[in-house]
């Protein structure tokens, strides 16, 4: 398989070269289309064709080597690309669904003036994932992973013209850091320990100092937890989740590939990848599932209240990202993965039918300021139509398969509570995916559309349409890691109860809209829950109350740097010291004679004070 190993190296390189010569020249719009469009879909048609190569083949393993980036002592970094049944299913998700958003891009950032910009961030963007994915070692797939953060702040400020715009970029950047230090130094203690920083190895080493029978493995619990740490940062899991609906503030094709294809799934890929690593910590394991449960419940129940459609989205995406947290921290990886790649296809297609909505309409983003556009929009309605049928695990859809196989392997690992917890969560799911499409398309008509959506937006809308109605039907290429729904050990109730609570809830969501409760003004006694949900729990105010609030009063005290008033003191004491010694430099040749015979008397005196005390 050696002469696949050229081609693999295409794989993060294309969309590299392509940012580079986006940067360093001047091209009209279509020609920096094509760049921009051509090598994410290169990339995308290359992976491609290696799963049509290893159709059947459930261990294969190809590597290539882009040469030496560290080589001092025992410490040797290479640019080593991995690919292997898991990196191949996340390299066709970037850059097949990376691929369809560029695309869209053509036609919703076509008029802006920074066309070229904003490629350039959008194919570095997919470069570094695809690196981050496909990297042999940590060190490289940390640069991957700081590459993804980097792009993710420069697009979400993207219209850095408006200051809530830079603000965004900056909470997500922060944030996201708190994660990433965590994760470096877990980088760090796994070299101190193992010795090497390449993937495979760790995975073999631990195993070998860290077994479960030995009482050493804390060290295995602590190196676990730092990389917890960063994975949950990265994919906006409990208590690093708020940055993530902020994030809106760019353009909705980069909101999509955020959200789909790239820097939120980046934390599902790192435990997935250092799966057996975590085997070794079942306490981290269980903190995993514990975390994905919470934030899927969190993220759910505030999607529920929004009225900002893209809002909406992206709590919907923090509570899925829930679900596949829920699924590693039961030891079902591979079912992670796989709503990972279903999750992929339909919030891509959400995001894309929601950009073509806002396109649409003035750039409205409330719902409630929508309705009525089931035939004045039909692509965006079918479009959103199947988008949330899949969010909401409706049978047959994408979604059906990969959330049941959680839900009945979270059931098998003995968790009842936390599967009740999940059920309960895609219930919620339902009701605020179907709220969503009644109030947007057969509400009231509140807005005529003033636009449609062009050729290559509606193309890429009907693409992932169809992913998201079959993309869960496992290709023989996936079977070597995703495992067949197996039902038989399931009660009645398990298996029947996920499948019919969703039609429950859509029914709730049409008597309400029926009924016109959807946008009434919310009871006084309701109204403190109600904005507590809404704010996403008040996470924002809970650190602004306990950690910025304090940092800003405490540099407010300290505004004069305590620090600094020590070296301010040597500083007054030196010049007060010139100030008394330049008294003895007055140009007067007496005063220095009789200095110069005072000091020889005085030193005379001491040397025969000590000669009479001997």
């Amino acid at each position: 398989m050696t002469e696949y190993a050229s081609l693999l190296a295409l794989v993060p390189l294309l969309p590299l070269f392509s940012a580079l010569i986006l940067l360093f020249s001047k091209l009209p719009k279509l020609w920096i289309s094509i760049f921009a469009v051509g090598s994410v879909a290169s990339v995308a048609l290359i992976s491609l064709f290696f799963n049509v190569i290893f159709w059947q083949q459930s261990d294969f393993v190809l590597t290539a080597s882009l040469g030496t980036w560290i080589n001092i002592a025992q410490l040797k970094i290479n640019f080593g690309l991995y690919l292997d049944p898991l990196s191949l299913v996340m390299i066709t998700i970037v850059s097949g669904v990376g691929a369809l958003i560029h695309l869209y891009s053509t036609g919703f950032m076509y008029q802006d003036n920074d066309l070229k910009r904003y490629f350039t961030y959008l194919n570095l963007f997919v470069s570094a994932m695809l690196f981050l994915v496909l990297a042999d070692n940590l060190l490289l797939l940390y640069l991957g992973w700081e590459g993804v953060g980097l792009c993710s702040y420069l697009l979400i400020g993207f219209w850095y013209q408006d200051r809530k715009n830079n603000l965004a970029a900056n909470k997500a950047f922060l944030m996201t850091r708190i994660g990433d230090t965590a994760m470096a130094i877990g980088l760090f203690l796994l070299f101190t320990q193992l010795g090497t920083l390449d993937i495979q190895e760790i995975q073999i080493k631990a195993h070998a100092v860290w077994s479960l029978n030995n009482d050493n493995n804390t060290m295995a619990s602590l190196c676990c937890l730092l990389l917890l740490a960063g994975a949950v940062g990265k994919s906006a899991q409990l208590p690093l989740q708020n940055w993530l609906p902020d994030a809106m503030a760019g353009p909705t094709p980069v909101s999509a590939l955020i959200h789909a294809a790239t820097m939120v799934t980046a934390g599902i890929y790192l435990i997935a990848r250092n799966s057996q690593l975590f085997q070794l910590a079942p306490d981290v394991l269980y903190l995993v599932a514990l975390i994905g449960t919470f934030t899927l419940l969190l993220g759910a129940s505030a999607a529920m209240v929004q009225t900002d459609l893209k809002r909406i989205l992206a709590y919907s995406t923090i509570s899925q990202l829930g679900y596949m947290f829920l699924a590693l921290g039961v030891g079902a990886g591979a079912s992670a993965v796989f709503h990972l790649m279903t999750h992929a296809f339909f919030k891509a297609l959400l995001f894309l039918a929601a950009g073509a909505l806002i396109y649409s309409l003035h750039h409205e983003h409330n719902i409630f300021k929508m309705g009525g556009l089931l035939k004045k929009l039909p692509v965006v309605a079918v479009s959103f139509a199947i988008g949330c049928a899949a969010l909401a695990s409706l049978p047959f859809t994408a979604g059906f398969f990969s959330k049941e196989l959680i839900l009945a392997q979270v059931i098998a690992s003995g968790h009842s509570g936390l599967w009740w917890a999940a059920v309960l969560g895609a219930f919620i799911t339902a009701f605020y995916s179907a709220r969503l499409f009644f109030v947007v398309f057969l509400g009231q008509t509140q807005l005529s559309p003033n636009a449609r959506p062009t050729k290559s937006m509606s193309l890429a809308l009907v693409i992932l349409s169809v992913l998201s109605l079959f993309g869960g039907i496992h290709p023989e290429g996936l079977k070597s890691l995703m495992p067949q729904l197996d039902t038989d050990g399931l009660s009645t109730l398990q298996h029947w109860l996920p499948i019919i609570l969703p039609f429950i809830a859509i029914s709730l969501a049409w008597w309400l809209f029926k009924t016109k409760r959807f946008g009434k003004p919310v009871p006084a006694f309701m109204q403190g829950v109600h904005q507590l949900v809404k704010s996403g729990w008040a996470f924002d105010r809970l650190y602004q109350t306990i950690i910025v609030s304090p940092f800003n009063t405490l540099c407010q005290v300290n505004k004069d740097d305590f620090i600094d008033l020590f070296y301010r003191l040597i500083e007054k004491t030196s010049g007060r010291l010139h100030m008394v010694f330049s008294k003895f430099q007055n140009g007067q040749l007496r005063r220095y004679n009789a200095s110069l015979i005072l000091f020889c008397i005085l030193a005379f005196a001491w040397f025969i004070s000590g000669e009479l005390m001997l």
